[in-house]
């Protein structure tokens, strides 16, 4: 199965990196707010430049003067099954220590970069 991982990033603000490993990258999206860990939960996730899978191990400190300059560590970690991967729409089931279950990215207009970040329904 491939990986999933989210970094707390201490950058300029505070903020969540998802990452999927997708057709040999890190596909990357920039999350404002913690992840959600409920469906009650919805939250903006911002995708950004794709990154190398090895850079999904990463936990330490990117030195000022570089891009994402600040602090890094592991927040979340573990695998996904891809259910659906399309340009507007992605439906993965998350395996990892803190989140579990299937969640959605739901693209907002084709051409930008926003996207919806959120958990299905768990409810029985």
């Amino acid at each position: 199965m491939p990986k999933y991982m989210i970094h707390q990033h201490k950058a300029r603000r505070l903020h969540y990196d998802l990452r999927l490993e997708h057709k040999g990258v890190a596909k990357s999206w920039a999350v404002p707010k913690e992840p959600p860990e409920s469906s009650k939960e919805k939250r903006l996730a911002v995708q950004v430049e794709d990154h190398s899978i090895g850079y999904m191990n990463f936990e330490g400190i990117i030195p000022e003067g570089q891009y994402g300059a600040g602090k890094v560590k592991i927040w979340d970690k573990g695998t996904y099954k891809p259910i659906e991967w399309g340009d507007e729409k992605i439906v993965i089931e998350i395996k990892g220590e803190k989140l579990k279950g299937t969640y959605f990215l739901i693209h907002f207009k084709p051409k930008e970069k926003n996207w919806l970040f959120f958990k299905k329904n768990d409810r029985r």
